[in-house]
């Protein structure tokens, strides 16, 4: 093992010693990095395949991943952070689904944005106020929530445990919390709605025609959905080279579990079936008038995810939608772009309070979420972290995440002096820069 993980270490920690700040800023994301602690699993394939140039080639790429401390842990009670979670779905994940669930766009740089412009962000803590009592909840779109965090619509998730989406379902039910079902989702909106004991939001993705995409926000609709969630950042395929990587690592024939497109997506039974080209065209032809039409059909209140600047902020006003989720789809749409806590207080100087904002991507602690609501976030979204309790544990590892983040919230709230959602403004953080 020690030859195969000499393959990781030897040609990269010599390029990071160069690298000065580079290498810092890389070395800070790493230590929390989802992407590349990759554990025995990759050691193993390294070792069977060192004699290979080629595979040499790919091992290469890959970092040998920081120690960790302790063994991993067995039941959710044991966890310390949202972390712990990640390292237990990485343990027991394939690696086709494990890659998928970690992976960013080309190099990532998106995705590591996405956590370290958590880092330029100081909280400026007061002291010698009584917090004996902290209110989380926050009221959004006629909704009460016991917290400002909601679950971000992941697809596929039966790809990380048995139970998907409703196991989900049922930890947003018992903590109080809104969960964002998405389009691709392996389990129906009516099923996900009965588990909820209550109205889900709904997430969009534009289909290949009109007529299409009008059914599944008609669908929504009548199964009581509030919200609809248009996500407008993918306008055309990704290059996931994190994903491309770990399924070369997988030993199983994926066509065995996943045919075509609408293979274990409920949303789409009775639907006429197309191909990948006439929807990519669909798609990169989209205006605008799209938003304007999906609020023409629907009574669910119409947000537009995957806002990242000042100019589509006003061009979500000017279309007359209802609220914005400032997005980056957790740093895999566009290679190369800002950080949605970046990207945040754009968009919330543009809107100026005539729209609910919600941010997601890279909130990882209760401190994140602290600091997307000084810069101007009504409410925030977690992706990643769910999934990784939902892989490890199921139900009870879903509703562990989220009274872990609640509890840091509840704490970073008291540290900072605080005792609602209301008090927490742009004066409570520091802003810096590297």
């Amino acid at each position: 093992m020690e030859g195969a993980a000499s393959l990781f270490r030897e040609p990269i920690v010599d390029t990071l010693r160069s690298c000065g700040t580079t290498r810092r800023r890389f070395l800070k994301y790493l230590a929390a990095s989802p992407l590349l602690a990759l554990g025995d699993r990759i050691a193993r394939a390294a070792e069977s395949w060192d004699t290979d140039p080629a595979n040499r080639g790919l091992i290469e790429q890959w970092i040998e991943p920081v120690p960790e401390t302790g063994a991993l842990i067995g039941s959710p009670a044991e966890a310390i952070s949202v972390f712990d979670f990640e390292r237990v779905a990485r343990h027991v994940l394939p690696p086709a689904h494990y890659g998928y669930l970690a992976s960013g766009v080309e190099d990532n740089s998106t995705l590591i944005a996405n956590r370290t412009g958590f880092d330029r962000i100081q909280l400026r803590p007061r002291v010698l106020v009584d917090v004996r009592q902290a209110d989380t909840s926050v009221a959004l779109f006629g909704e009460t929530w016991k917290t400002p965090i909601s679950l971000a619509p992941i697809g596929q998730l039966r790809a990380f445990h048995d139970d998907g989406e409703i196991a989900v379902a049922n930890a947003a039910r018992t903590t109080g919390h809104q969960m964002i079902l998405s389009t691709v989702a392996t389990a129906s909106v009516e099923e996900v709605t009965a588990a909820k004991g209550g109205p889900i939001w709904f997430q969009l993705y534009p289909m290949w025609n009109w007529d299409v995409t009008q059914r599944l926000v008609g669908r929504a609709d009548a199964a009581g959905c509030r919200v609809c969630a248009i996500t407008v950042d993918m306008p055309t395929g990704r290059k996931s080279e994190t994903f491309e990587r770990f399924r070369r690592l997988d030993d199983r024939t994926c066509s065995d579990c996943h045919n075509d497109f609408f293979d274990r997506k409920p949303m789409f039974f009775g639907l006429p079936r197309v191909s990948g080209e006439a929807h990519d065209e669909f798609r990169q032809a989209l205006t605008w008038d799209f938003a304007r039409r999906v609020k023409g059909v629907t009574r669910m209140k119409v947000l537009v995810k995957g806002v990242l600047t000042g100019e589509d902020a006003q061009r979500c006003i000017d279309a007359g939608v209802d609220g914005i989720v400032v997005s980056n789809h957790g740093g895999r749409a566009a290679a190369s772009a800002p950080g949605t806590i970046e990207a945040l207080p754009e968009v919330v100087a543009t809107v100026n309070g005539r729209m609910p904002i919600i941010v997601d991507g890279g909130i990882r602690r209760g401190t994140d979420i602290f600091k997307a609501l000084a810069l101007g976030a009504d409410a925030i979204s977690i992706g990643r972290p769910y999934v990784w309790g939902l892989a490890a544990f199921g139900e009870a590892g879903v509703e562990a995440v989220l009274r872990m983040l609640t509890e840091e919230l509840v704490r970073a709230m008291k540290m900072d002096g605080v005792t609602s959602l209301a008090e927490i403004d742009r004066s409570r953080v520091t802003v810096g820069k590297e």
